[in-house]
């Protein structure tokens, strides 16, 4: 199952749980905070996903693009695939990571479903 690529600008390569090699789609619109939108990729990525990646992916990203992690918006993406099973249905979720006491990589994610009108207020259009 190919993800449109509508959904995504690059490919990016990211160490998983265990530092098992794994790869998301990414997208960032710059804004005065921008706003990272991570894609599943589904059988297209070998490793851990990026619910499952957590605040470990935004770190990455964040390091790698010279991004704070205390100023993006971080937007989680389970693309339409087509398929008619409703797990594959669009959804974007907003991700906040709490407790900023807790070691690198550990900090507990809190996932907002976004609805239509604040996706349209993120997103460019065509991609909402």
């Amino acid at each position: 199952m190919k993800v449109p690529q509508k959904y995504y600008d690059e490919i990016f390569s990211f160490k998983g749980q265990w530092d098992l090699p794994s790869r998301c789609g990414l997208k960032i619109i710059y804004k005065e905070n921008p706003v990272v939108i991570v894609t599943e990729l589904y059988q297209e990525n070998p490793g851990t996903s990026v619910a499952s990646a957590g605040v470990r992916l935004a770190e990455q990203i964040c390091r790698n693009k010279g991004l704070d992690l205390g100023k993006i918006t971080y937007l989680e993406c389970n693309p339409d695939t087509n398929s008619k099973l409703s797990f594959y249905d669009e959804e974007f979720f907003m991700v906040s990571f709490t407790d900023s006491a807790a070691p690198a990589g550990c900090a507990k994610p809190v996932y907002r479903q976004l609805n239509v009108h604040e996706l349209k207020e993120l997103l460019p259009e065509g991609l909402e």
